[in-house]
């Protein structure tokens, strides 16, 4: 258990999953088994993954820090996934 009492340690003891799914994400980018993807926005490199749901934590979205953020403030259905793809993703094809 946490000891510290910092903003970051409170979220993480507050939001076990989220957290789980967060080191399961980082710990299979460091291994290979998940590579990063660009922004499924706008195409940025520099991206966080977001989860839609936490019960399968390798399955991602990639979002530059703008469109996450956005995602979290506007609602889910900001970028919207069509057939499993994202709306960047589906209009390439």
């Amino acid at each position: 258990m946490l000891k510290t009492d910092t903003r970051q340690a409170n979220w993480r003891r507050a939001n076990p999953a989220k957290y789980d799914a967060h080191l399961a994400v980082q710990r299979a980018v460091k291994a290979g088994e998940l590579e990063k993807q660009t922004c499924e926005v706008c195409g940025i490199e520099m991206v966080d993954a977001h989860h839609d749901q936490y019960d399968d934590p390798l399955k991602v979205r990639w979002l530059c820090r703008r469109h996450h953020t956005r995602l979290h403030h506007y609602g889910e259905d900001m970028f919207p996934i069509r057939n499993g793809l994202s709306v960047r993703s589906a209009d390439r094809s």
